[in-house]
C-alpha cells in the first residue's frame, strides 16, 4: 500500500483498499487499552507492567517465527500467534511480579517512541537525512537504553511519560487505521528502513502526529495531576510489609498474653508454690517457737578479740569468769563486776 497522494489543494487520494472486521476489532481494543494507558498509566501501575510486558514478548516471539522459521517446522500464521501470545503471557508475568524488569520495558517504550518521533523530525527537517540502516538500529537502541535507565533511576516521572506517550500512540495508530489505512504507519516504517520519500505525506498524516502529541501531552498532565496525585507504587509495597509486621507483632502479643494467663491459672492452683518460686520473693525462716540462752563463754586475761581492746584481768583472780550474755551473737550487758579498761 503506497502513501496518500495530495491532490489539488489539501485534498488526498481515498486509500486503496477497504476497513475489514478483525483489524477494526483490534484497533478498536487498541483504542480502549490506549485511554487505560494514557490517563491511568501509573495509577494501574501493575497491569501496565503486564501489558507492557505481553506487547513485548508477543511482539519479538512473532517477528522471529515469521522472519527466520524453524528448517524443520511448518507453523501458520495461527500457529505463530498462538506462540507468540504464549511468549507474551510469560514475559508479563515476569514483567509485573519483577518491579525492575517492568520498569526497564516501560522504559524502553518510551525511549523506542523518541527515537521514531526523531527520525520522523530529521526526514523533514534535515536537508541530508541519514540513508543507512544503521543509523535508525543504532538511535532506537540508544534511545531505548537512556530511557530505559533514566526510569529505573526515577520510576515516577518516566512511567508517566512513556505511559501518556504509548497510550497516544496506541490512540492514533486506531484513528489512523479508520481514517487512511495505517498511512501514519507505513510512513514510520519507511523511516526505520531508511527508504527515500518517493511523495508528498497527505495533511491527514499530520494531523495523527499531532492528534499524537497533544494526546500525549494531556496524558501526562491528566496523570499528574490527577489520577497519579499522591499514590506511589513503592508506598504500596512498603505498606504491605508493614501490614505484615502488625500481624506478626499481634501474634507475638498473643502469645505472651496466652502465657501470661497460663502462669496465672498455675498460680491460682497453687499459690504457695508459686510465692515461693515467684521472682523477688525470698522465703523468710519460719520464726522458732522459743529461744534458748546459749552457754556463757568464759574469757581469761590475755585473750584478745578481733578487732577489739585488751580486756583487763578482771578482780577476783585469774580464773575469774566474765559472763557475756547474748542473743543470736548480738552482746548484751555483761553479768558480774564491770570491766575496765
Amino acid at each position: 500500500m503506497r502513501l496518500l497522494r495530495p491532490v489539488g489543494a489539501g485534498v488526498c487520494q481515498s486509500p486503496g483498499g477497504r476497513h475489514r472486521v478483525v483489524p477494526s476489532v483490534v484497533c478498536a481494543v487498541g483504542v480502549l487499552f490506549g485511554i487505560v494507558y494514557c490517563f491511568f498509566g501509573y495509577r494501574c501501575f501493575k497491569a501496565v507492567m503486564f501489558l507492557t510486558g505481553l506487547l513485548f514478548g508477543s511482539a519479538v516471539v512473532f517477528l522471529l517465527c515469521v522472519r527466520q522459521p524453524l528448517p524443520d517446522s511448518a507453523l501458520g500464521p495461527e500457529a505463530a500467534v498462538g506462540v507468540a501470545v504464549g511468549a507474551g503471557l510469560l514475559c508479563g508475568l515476569v514483567a509485573m511480579l519483577v518491579r525492575s524488569v517492568g520498569l526497564f520495558l516501560v522504559g524502553l517504550l518510551l525511549g523506542l517512541l523518541l527515537a521514531l518521533a526523531l527520525l520522523v523530525g530529521l526526514e523533514e527537517l534535515s536537508s541530508a537525512p541519514p540513508r543507512s540502516v544503521w543509523a535508525p538500529l543504532g538511535l532506537l537502541l540508544g534511545s531505548g537504553t537512556l530511557c530505559a535507565v533514566l526510569t529505573l533511576q526515577w520510576p515516577r516521572l518516566f512511567t508517566t511519560l512513556s505511559t501518556a506517550c504509548f497510550g497516544a500512540a496506541a490512540i492514533t495508530v486506531a484513528m489512523d487505521y479508520f481514517a487512511e489505512l495505517l498511512g501514519l504507519v507505513l510512513y514510520v516504517v519507511e523511516r526505520l528502513k531508511a527508504a527515500p520519500r518517493d511523495a508528498p505525506v497527505c495533511w491527514v498524516t499530520w494531523a495523527a502526529l499531532g492528534v499524537w502529541g497533544a494526546l500525549a501531552a494531556l496524558g501526562v498532565l491528566v496523570q499528574w495531576k490527577v489520577t497519579a496525585e499522591g499514590y506511589s507504587h513503592t508506598k504500596v509495597i512498603i505498606s504491605r510489609h508493614q501490614r505484615h509486621m502488625q500481624v506478626l507483632r499481634i501474634r507475638q502479643r498473643d502469645d505472651r498474653g496466652r502465657s501470661a494467663r497460663g502462669a496465672r491459672a498455675k498460680k491460682k492452683k497453687n499459690p504457695v508454690a508459686a510465692a515461693a518460686g515467684a521472682p523477688g520473693n525470698k522465703a523468710s525462716p519460719a520464726e522458732p517457737a522459743y529461744r534458748r540462752k546459749p552457754h556463757p563463754i568464759r574469757r581469761y586475761d590475755g585473750d584478745v578479740l578481733s578487732g577489739g581492746p585488751h580486756f583487763a584481768r578482771p578482780p577476783g583472780g585469774p580464773h575469774a569468769a566474765v559472763d557475756l550474755g547474748y542473743d543470736y551473737g548480738s552482746q548484751a550487758e555483761a553479768v558480774g563486776p564491770l570491766l575496765r579498761i
